[in-house]
């Protein structure tokens, strides 16, 4: 069965892309614990980040760090913090999480509340051309 992150490569849900090459996809997250919270997502469907073939294991995390590395440069923040926890959406995927202090890494706490408009704006300044 399709996961919402394979619809989201279908383009059958829209999302807030900021990279994308024909391997991996990267958006922010609608439900985001800080501004800029980004997931990166192989669009190979693929539940358990583990599982993953070495090569496209490697791949991905080279993916991320780009796009760690443009979001740094583009959100006041002291670093990217990167998470995997992989309950939440059976495929795999990786948070990238701009961080001042590490309660901004707090997977329990409330998530911010970004209006649509609000995300598409950020979106765009984050993209990566």
């Amino acid at each position: 069965m399709a996961t919402i992150f394979s619809k989201i490569v279908k383009g059958e849900i829209p999302c807030y892309r900021i990279a994308e090459d024909e391997h991996f996809l990267a958006f922010l997250d609608v439900n985001p614990l800080v501004k800029g919270h980004t997931l990166v997502i192989p669009k190979k469907e693929q539940d358990y980040l583990f599982d993953i073939e070495d090569e496209s294991f490697v791949d991905l995390h080279l993916f991320a760090k780009k796009v760690a590395v443009q979001l740094k440069d583009r959100i006041a923040c002291k670093r990217i913090g990167v998470a995997v926890i992989g309950l939440e959406v059976p495929h795999a995927h990786i948070h990238l999480i701009p961080l001042n202090t590490i309660d901004d890494m707090n997977f329990s706490r409330e998530k911010l509340k970004i209006s649509p408009l609000e995300l598409a704006e950020l979106a765009e300044e984050l993209k990566m051309i």
